[in-house]
């Protein structure tokens, strides 16, 4: 084989674009990974505060049952990580010339990156190592409201 066809000849170029371009699909493929799971968190995190506000209504209940159920939600989901208590708000809107009181729940919940936030840890950065996920649920009294607006 002459010197001219060696260098005009392909073979092995497979190889070398496969080598190339195997890190750039393990990155993405990692990143939906890694997204998939922040968006099932975050779900689970609208789930937990959606059942806390429900027993935030319900007559007899109360901060701690609120606390409780929010906690056994997310244990139950497996999020085990430690998260901040739930915030409940009552409050009092008006809406048609009627007072109805609303409860609010705000659930915070930590979340890593596993994959992505690694990766860019490694060359220097650390703005998708974690990010805090947040829900809120406001459900409607059950109870009638006092007062007018």
């Amino acid at each position: 084989m002459s010197r001219r066809t060696r260098w005009s000849s392909e073979i092995g170029a497979e190889l070398i674009e496969f080598a190339l371009v195997l890190p750039l699909m393990l990155l993405v493929m990692f990143g939906i990974i890694d997204f998939g799971l922040l968006f099932q968190r975050y779900l689970v995190v609208t789930n937990a505060a959606r059942e806390g506000a429900r027993v935030a209504v319900l007559p007899g209940y109360t901060d701690a049952d609120v606390q409780a159920r929010v906690g056994q939600y997310l244990t139950a989901s497996g999020l085990t990580e430690a998260a901040p208590p739930p915030t409940i708000e009552p409050l009092v809107t008006c809406a048609g010339g009627q007072s109805i009181a609303v409860q609010r729940v705000t659930v915070q919940y930590p979340y890593n990156y596993s994959v992505v936030g690694t990766l860019v840890g490694y060359f220097g950065g650390t703005t998708f190592t974690s990010t805090g996920l947040r829900a809120v649920a406001a459900m409607r009294s059950e109870v009638a409201a006092s007062g007018g607006c």
